[in-house]
């Protein structure tokens, strides 16, 4: 019995059919059933319906269906591999091969959502998203762009001691940024990479911060641990983006903390993805084109010895900046220039402790004044005295110090 499409009577029992292939030019189709099941329908005569396409049917009749009708589950997943007879899929932890021409232009590394039917139904991110945390969409970026103060910017004032290492660091703001186009008319390259080395707590971080207020540049803070991710290219990805985002601001500065942990010596030991990590920063390294971006990369490190001798040589990190422990004179700076953001009263023995600090670094500095006003704040009192900063150098003096062995610093 032949029914006419659209013929509807006012109830009938039958089971949605997807379809899946339109065959003898139209006069049947296979399709698959809501549970799963493929099944070949003969229509009596050509119709037009086509791949996609949901209709009802019973024994001896069939009616088209809106889409909505079939309740499909799509699945999400990232392109892998593009094969000549299908694409390969990530989903979760598997891979799916979702045969056929794909039905929407795709590249390596889109985020899709597809049914087996339908093929690729839509894009939904152009680089991978998976679930969890950590990421790498624009969204997620946000965490590595440090948002500048601009009721209280830092400046070089607030950076004690250090004179050569602050008039380096002015050097780099007035070249290869305020005055970039100069170097360009000369012929000279722009710098890329500035590299920050020394003991933990000497003040590398801060200082990278400062440039970049006082260059008003944007300031993109990447740490080794929070860059290295457990999925498979995520690291990379993310790294792109950031460098990608930093070249679309008018001047930026990435600023790399514990780069020995995101660019680690490679070694036959090695594993393959940090191997892989490296070479992704070394190919963003040389890739940028210095003519026409004001992008400047700072990386610190503790461990120097630990860093991948390929990202040292000229033309990726040309300038090496070594933070040193303060000497005396540093140390009274440092102690002068903390003094004068803190409320205090009478004079302080600030060169006596400066004297007495040897082999202090500017962090362990910082922690007298507060352990200072601690006492002070204790014994109800608005400001630091001597005797509140005599105290705060005996709790600091006697707290246990552990010798750092080159090479194996913590930050």
């Amino acid at each position: 019995m032949d029914i006419d499409e659209g013929e509807i009577t006012e109830k009938r029992d039958g089971f949605l059919i997807k379809v899946v292939s339109v065959l003898e030019d139209g006069q049947a189709f296979l399709g698959r059933t809501t549970n799963g099941n493929s099944v070949r329908l003969s229509l009596g005569g050509p119709v037009d319906l086509a791949r996609g396409d949901v209709v009802l049917a019973g024994d001896d009749w069939w009616e088209r269906m809106p889409a909505d009708a079939w309740a499909d589950e799509s699945l999400v997943g990232i392109v892998r591999r593009i094969l000549d007879d299908g694409i390969v899929i990530e989903v979760g932890t598997v891979m799916r091969l979702l045969r056929g021409a794909p039905s929407l232009p795709v590249v390596l590394g889109n985020t899709v959502e597809f049914n087996e039917i339908d093929g690729i139904t839509r894009i939904i991110s152009d680089t991978p998203l998976r679930f969890r945390n950590e990421g790498v969409d624009d969204e997620n970026l946000k965490e590595y762009l440090v948002e500048r103060n601009e009721s209280s910017p830092l400046t070089f004032e607030s950076f004690g001691g250090y004179r050569e290492v602050r008039n380096r660091a002015v050097e780099l703001i007035e070249t290869q940024l305020n005055k970039r186009e100069n170097l360009l008319k000369i012929g000279a390259r722009p710098i890329k990479g500035v590299l920050f080395t020394g003991p933990p707590g000497t003040g590398k971080t801060h200082l990278a911060r400062i440039i970049a207020s006082e260059s008003k540049a944007a300031f993109f803070l990447v740490s080794g641990p929070s860059i290295v991710s457990k999925w498979l290219g995520d690291s990379e990805d993310t790294l792109r983006r950031i460098f990608a985002a930093a070249e679309s601001e008018p001047r930026a500065i990435i600023f790399f903390d514990e780069i020995d942990s995101i660019a680690e010596k490679r070694t036959d030991d090695s594993h393959e993805a940090s191997k892989r990590l490296v070479a992704q920063l070394l190919t963003l390294l040389d890739g940028f084109d210095q003519r026409s971006s004001n992008v400047v990369v700072i990386a610190a490190t503790n461990r120097i010895d630990n860093v991948d001798e390929a990202l040292l040589r000229p033309g990726r990190f040309d300038w090496e900046i070594e933070f040193e422990l303060p000497t005396v004179e540093d140390r009274l700076e440092i102690l002068q220039v903390d003094a004068e953001r803190k409320r205090t009263i009478g004079k302080l023995p600030l060169q006596d402790i400066a004297e007495m600090t040897e082999g202090w670094s500017g962090a362990r500095l910082a922690s007298l004044w507060t352990e200072a006003a601690l006492i002070a704040a204790g014994d109800d009192r608005s400001s630091i005295s001597d005797e509140d900063l005599a105290q705060a150098f005996e709790r600091v003096n006697r707290r246990p110090t552990r010798e750092v062995k080159e090479g194996n610093e913590k930050a």
